[in-house]
């Protein structure tokens, strides 16, 4: 018997007459908001923590993130996992890691601790946004999809606001730890993600998924998004923080206040992105999306050609955020096209591809960093132009036989 037959199972149809706060989609948010409570802070806390506690240069942040994505790269594992265990049971399991090897993260303040950390940590958050991905596109219906995405986005942001609220109002005037800030957010997320594994009932989407590997060639355009969006994230999430610390000397509540800004900026936004993908589809956003980052990475490089000032790095880590808040209209292209019984498999896939690029790229631009900045900002300006050029082959009404715009619509059998 697979681990969670004992708990009470219920189709999508019948879950949702359960009240709201026993549905699917209640489930969601509340797996939405544990997340970020420790990630988040993780984020918040590491540039400071791994320069003050272990004299971090560009080589070992680089080389730390290099690890991070390794269970990116195999959340294809995942495929396997989904034999034995329900996925709702794998994404509520993954939270509890990333919660724990969050809370312990202090405890072990040196380059190989950090290192063992930083991975545990990393499987759980992997796993989790792997299956997190797959039930979002089984348990939403597709014409809801942009704005529930959206709303998701938004009570992320919102979990992340608080987060980094409390480290503002909260670091210097209570003169906090790094080994109590990382035990309370890892804790939270643990208490939340054991409360939903005891409190909702199994929910079963009416499609069984593939258990199984799959490629298939009318996907390749969702797989090379895929791809190229993940090595041009990994330049951002590695290097952009880090030169706030590193060129403008950010402390922790002044990096903590930049990310509050974002969220409250994405908790406004992604709603209105949301609505924005379902009127004007996937394409048109990702256009808007692609054609902003390659600006603003093009900027980054001149804040070390031009020597501009510290207004100017907030601003545009600022609008990085808000364009990268747009790319869930990946999600939304795929479940478009995608036969449902392939999301969770395809999910995993995808998240493997992603990930590519994350296990050596980082590593190998902590040491171009240290020899020109501006060569790195420039080589992800080349990624977001990438993508844009591939955002253009998306069709305004993506679907099954419409996958690009190079795709025939099968015809329709005779009569």
């Amino acid at each position: 018997m697979a681990i969670g037959d004992t708990l009470k199972q219920i189709d999508l149809a019948d879950a949702r007459k359960l009240p709201f706060h026993r549905q699917p989609v209640f489930l969601l948010c509340l797996m939405a908001f544990a997340m970020p409570i420790a990630f988040a802070t993780w984020a918040a806390l590491l540039n400071n923590f791994v320069v003050e506690a272990a004299s971090f240069t560009g080589v070992e942040i680089g080389w730390l993130h290099t690890i991070r994505e390794i269970p990116g790269f195999l959340a294809i594992g995942v495929i396997f996992l989904i034999i034995l265990v329900r996925e709702q049971i794998l994404g509520l399991v993954s939270l509890v890691l990333l919660g724990g090897a969050t809370a312990l993260t202090a405890y072990f303040p040196s380059f190989g601790g950090i290192l063992v950390l930083t991975l545990l940590s990393s499987i759980g958050f992997h796993y989790y946004e792997t299956v997190n991905q797959s039930l979002q596109l089984q348990w939403i219906e597709k014409d809801k999809a942009p704005q529930v995405l959206g709303w998701l986005t938004a009570v992320g942001s919102f979990a992340s606001l608080l987060a980094y609220g409390a480290l503002v109002l909260t670091w210097k005037t209570f003169d906090l730890s790094y080994e109590f800030v990382y035990m309370t957010s890892g804790g939270l997320t643990v208490i939340i993600a054991l409360f939903a594994l005891m409190y909702f009932p199994q929910f079963e989407a009416p499609e069984p998924q593939l258990k199984k590997m799959i490629l298939r060639k009318r996907y390749w355009l969702y797989y090379a998004l895929q791809f190229v969006s993940g090595a041009r994230r990994q330049i951002f999430m590695v290097f952009a923080a880090f030169m706030m610390v590193e060129h403008f000397g950010f402390e922790v509540h002044e990096v903590t206040s930049l990310f509050l800004i974002n969220y409250v900026a994405n908790m406004v936004f992604a709603p209105l992105i949301g609505k924005a993908i379902h009127r004007y589809g996937e394409r048109n956003m990702l256009v808007i999306e692609y054609s902003g980052l390659s600006l603003v990475f093009l900027a980054y490089g001149g804040i070390y050609y031009f020597g501009w000032g510290v207004a100017v790095g907030a601003a545009l880590y600022v609008l990085n955020h808000l364009f990268f808040s747009m790319a869930f209209a990946i999600k939304t292209y795929f479940q478009k096209i995608a036969d449902p019984r392939d999301i969770a498999p395809t999910a995993a896939v995808a998240f493997t591809i992603n990930h590519i690029a994350a296990v050596f790229l980082p590593a190998l631009l902590g040491y171009l960093w240290i020899v020109s900045q501006i060569s790195v900002f420039v080589l992800a300006a080349g990624m977001a132009v990438t993508s844009l050029l591939l955002s253009l082959l998306i069709p305004r009404h993506p679907e099954p036989g419409s996958e690009t715009i190079f795709s025939q619509k099968r015809a329709a059998p005779a009569e």
